[in-house]
């Protein structure tokens, strides 16, 4: 397999746990969204997202002859997980925002995140596809880029509904029916479902739910590996946030300064947040022209996703550039001590 090649399987595979982290994402979404038509729009998606799924993975089968670890939930099993990890985060969901209303509206402030990750994520694949003469995998990519931003289209056309509710239910007349989420739902069909399983299942399912939340961790990691999703990721985040998902504190309540003296701190991912939040709201230059200076390529993609652990691993097979870029990204944002010495060790040994 050529280089190109291995490449495009990088991809596909990068794709593969984005897909994987998808379904488990519109799982724990539909789980708190009552009947209706954001609900629906989610169910269809999920279908649409488990045959994303199956068609990138068979593409990788083609190209590699290898089953991937990303195939592994699947059939009975993987519907039996999916609704188990859904349910059990479900409670802890509800207590974002003031009610079941503004929850809603947040996971669906949420999902508009997620449909852009993936729409830079194939955009990237069809480019690297379509570079390489592999027509087959560019047309998929583009075919699945698609249908990522119509439901990105019709998620934004739904936000002003699910606003709407929130201020009825502010003003004393709320809507949110628990009984009719997905979370209530799948509750009744996994009971029946449970009646017909070996006591020793719960164990299974517990230990599967585990792991499927640390496949989510590592998804989204390696998502933002692809040059350019994290600030399609920040930017859309922030055009849709209100000041609680922030990652600064107490944002609308902070002076210029105190914003600017907090922002070397944040990944580039916050940094778009915090740019699109300050774009629409009080556009104050001083923020954005801070936000400017710091915004700029990571020293590779997915470098804020990193530990100083991990950063030093790296560090240790890296060229004289790589360090020097290290040293000065580092020195520019949190200047952590950690990765400050193993830049200078290397800078000794080089």
């Amino acid at each position: 397999m050529s280089q190109s090649d291995h490449k495009v399987v990088q991809y596909l595979s990068e794709a593969a746990a984005s897909e994987l982290g998808l379904v488990r994402v519109l799982q724990s979404q539909i789980a708190i969204t009552p009947r209706g038509p954001y609900r629906d729009a989610l169910d269809e998606h999920l279908g649409e997202t488990r045959d994303h799924a199956r068609r990138v993975k068979e593409r990788l089968r083609e190209l590699d002859g290898a089953r991937s670890p990303l195939q592994a939930f699947v059939g009975f099993a993987e519907t039996l997980i999916g609704q188990s990890v859904a349910l059990s985060k479900a409670p802890f969901d509800l207590l974002r925002g003031s009610g079941g209303e503004e929850k809603v509206l947040k996971q669906a402030k949420d999902a508009c995140a997620s449909e852009a990750l993936e729409i830079a994520t194939y955009t990237a694949l069809e480019r690297l596809a379509n570079g390489t003469g592999d027509q087959q995998t560019a047309s998929l990519a583009a075919s699945i880029r698609e249908d990522e931003q119509q439901m990105l289209d019709r998620i934004l056309e739904e936000l002003p509904e699910l606003t709407d509710a929130v201020l009825a239910a502010v003003e004393g007349q709320p809507s949110y029916d628990l009984s009719r989420t997905g979370a209530a739902d799948a509750a009744r069909a996994l009971a029946d479902e449970v009646k017909h399983t070996a006591g020793g299942l719960a164990d299974e399912v517990k230990h599967a739910a585990s792991e499927t939340e640390a496949q989510v961790r590592r998804t989204a990691r390696q998502a933002r590996k692809v040059p350019g999703v994290a600030g399609v990721e920040g930017q859309l985040k922030g055009a849709v946030a209100s000041e609680d998902d922030l990652p600064i504190a107490d944002y609308d309540s902070l002076t210029a300064e105190e914003i600017v003296g907090k922002l070397s701190e944040l990944s580039q991912i916050e940094l778009a947040e915090i740019d699109s939040y300050e774009r629409r709201n009080d556009n104050r230059s001083t923020v954005l022209g801070r936000i400017s200076t710091l915004r700029h390529r990571e020293p590779w993609p997915g470098y804020d996703e990193l530990t100083v652990g991990e950063i030093e691993a790296v560090l240790s097979d890296s060229d004289e550039q790589r360090v020097k870029d290290v040293l000065a990204y580092e020195r520019a944002h949190k200047n952590r001590v950690g990765v400050l010495r193993s830049v200078e060790r290397e800078t000794i040994n080089a």
